[in-house]
């Protein structure tokens, strides 16, 4: 097993110097275990599943919200552009995925939905998804995990306060 600080080639952390501040240590090493994580996601869902993790995003949000959700909010909630959300749709309404319906309150929106076909596939997806991310994690025990979490949770909940004192 590899040491926590061996060097695994360059990433994030080489910018981090002995004598830099260790709030921006820990920003950048997050930061690099994140990249790491995410980069093994997006490369297993293209092997596996010929998919991306933008439209495995998508799917999941959809999963979520049986009724469906409208352009905008799969834009929100992504916080990616609306032409981003609109070429994932187009590409996953063509596969038989989703499906685009007229909005039951707003004529000029249109509410997207998983398909039956697409419900299958995703739950398929999620299970396979759930593993490599216990996989991913499985350097750290369960009390480390617990630590850990709680730890970000105090973290989320200062940079809230922060948001809120900005407003």
């Amino acid at each position: 097993m590899l040491d926590a600080d061996q060097d695994l080639g360059p990433d994030l952390e080489s910018r981090v110097h002995d004598g830099d501040h260790q709030a921006l240590r820990l920003w950048l090493r997050l930061l690099a275990c994140t990249t790491r994580i995410e980069d093994q996601i997006r490369q297993r869902l293209r092997q596996d599943f010929a998919t991306t993790l933008p439209r495995f995003d998508l799917l999941a949000q959809l999963e979520r919200h049986p009724d469906g959700l409208s352009m905008r909010e799969l834009s929100q909630r992504l916080m990616v552009t609306g032409g981003n959300i609109t070429g994932i749709t187009d590409q996953l309404e063509t596969e038989g995925l989703v499906v685009r319906e007229p909005h039951p309150s707003d004529r000029r929106s249109v509410t997207v939905r998983l398909t039956p076909a697409g419900r299958r596939q995703f739950k398929r997806m999620a299970a396979t998804h759930e593993g490599w991310i216990v996989e991913l994690l499985a350097g750290w025990t369960p009390d480390q995990k617990t630590q850990v979490y709680d730890l970000l949770a105090g973290l989320k909940g200062h940079l809230a306060q922060l948001d809120a004192a900005r407003k």
